[in-house]
């Protein structure tokens, strides 16, 4: 024979506003702890936009040919993205 027992609180420890507040110190706490980025370093080190060299495009174009009888979606695509360069 088995026996089943509870413990039940009759204090509110557990109630809905105090897990609420629990939850809402420890987002604010992990929030505010976070390490602030440096974003101005990272972006003086590369540059933010460098063009596509002639063998990146036709690489993409011989993709798209490669591509074009199985998904001509993706060959439009590709061939988009080689002529944006």
């Amino acid at each position: 024979m088995s026996t089943m027992t509870s413990t039940y609180s009759s204090t509110s420890n557990d109630g809905y506003f105090n897990n609420l507040g629990r939850a809402t110190r420890a987002f604010l706490g992990a929030l505010l702890a976070s390490k602030p980025v440096v974003q101005a370093a990272a972006a003086a080190d590369e540059p933010r936009y460098s063009r596509p060299s002639q063998r990146d495009i036709a690489l993409l174009n011989s993709e798209a040919a490669r591509y074009e009888h199985l998904m001509p979606n993706l060959a439009s695509e590709l061939r988009f993205l080689a002529s944006r360069g």
